[in-house]
């Protein structure tokens, strides 16, 4: 009796396992046919955008819905398998007709299909740190980007920008990777343009300005101000300078005068002579400094009005403002000592 029950055990667990093999067999051949031999799809050319920071899975389900894969679950699970879930790089992307799972999931890891990306460039970048972004990206070498923006301009005002500094608006782009300095140069130009208040014209004539000059004076409040809050008051320094005729004196044109940053202006740089050298020259600099974003571009058309004259950063982001040198001197002891 005991010897049959063993027999019945012995065979029942052959069975499992022989079931068990079948399983994991078919299995594999299900997953080998999916992401290996099945070229039905794309059926045409697609193109799509991943987002920046979707997931892999978001990246699966989108794959799916635009018809480039037939199966999630099968891309999800070859993904993990290549530890590639975290490899697949945001961006626009043309897959041609008839490509496998595998060949699609390279291609998003290599970037062998993209034919756009996503740029972020960062609120007070200059031009010269766009372009190296720019080329960070793949974009294209930055010294060709440098040099379009620093000779490039538009027309702003019924008047032509002496560069493309100021004008090339901070924000999140997605940019063909074959695109020319001057498509991009178009791309963030008519972000600004879009950016601008309706009243701009008006709000600069106000203030006996151009807007190219109120965009200047933007970009010095976006290279000094660290607080939004203290940027129309900041901006409101500089206005009362200029109506008084006292140089602006602000070390962010100093340290554009340079190629690579400073962090500390010495006396030796404020005496450089330079047309940005703004403790040596009255009034604005010639051209932007920075690329300012819409709170500095707001603060600028928008300026808060007061008594100060003065300003000095307290090291904590914020700055203390002063309507007298001596108040000013009394600040910069005791916040810059």
């Amino acid at each position: 009796m005991g010897t049959r029950v063993g027999r019945a055990l012995a065979g029942l667990l052959v069975a499992l396992v022989l079931g068990a093999g079948m399983i994991v067999a078919a299995a594999g051949l299900w997953f080998r046919n999916t992401v290996y031999e099945d070229k039905a799809l794309p059926a045409n050319t697609t193109q799509l955008v991943v987002p920046k920071g979707a997931t892999f899975s978001q990246i699966a389900g989108q794959l799916h819905d635009a018809g480039v894969i037939n199966n999630p679950f099968a891309f999800k699970l070859l993904g993990k398998l290549r530890h590639a879930t975290a490899e697949v790089r945001a961006g626009e992307y043309r897959f041609q007709a008839h490509q496998n799972a595998s060949e699609v999931l390279e291609q998003l890891r290599s970037g062998g299909a993209q034919i756009a990306t996503w740029v972020t460039i960062p609120e007070g970048y200059t031009s010269r740190e766009i372009a190296q972004r720019l080329a960070d990206a793949g974009i294209g070498p930055a010294q060709g980007f440098t040099d379009a923006f620093l000779r490039d301009s538009i027309v702003i005002d019924h008047q032509r920008t002496k560069n493309m500094e100021g004008y090339l608006f901070p924000s999140t782009y997605l940019i063909p990777t074959s695109a020319s300095p001057q498509a991009v140069e178009k791309i963030m130009s008519d972000q600004f343009l879009k950016e601008l208040p309706k009243d701009a014209e008006a709000r600069a004539r106000a203030a006996g300005l151009t807007i190219p000059q109120v965009i200047t004076l933007a970009s010095l409040v976006e290279r000094e101000a660290k607080a939004d809050e203290e940027r129309a008051l900041m901006a409101g320094v500089y206005y009362n300078r200029l109506r008084l005729g006292m140089p602006l004196e602000v070390d962010a044109t100093i340290e554009y005068i340079f190629p690579e940053h400073k962090t500390v202006i010495t006396k030796a740089d404020l005496a450089t002579d330079s047309p940005y050298n703004t403790y040596k020259n009255p009034g604005l600099p010639p051209t932007p400094i920075a690329n300012p974003g819409k709170p500095s571009i707001r603060a600028a058309f928008q300026p808060q009005a007061s008594q100060y004259l003065y300003y000095v950063s307290k090291g904590d982001g914020h700055s203390a403002f002063a309507k007298t040198l001596q108040e000013h001197n009394a600040n910069v002891a005791r916040y810059l000592k």
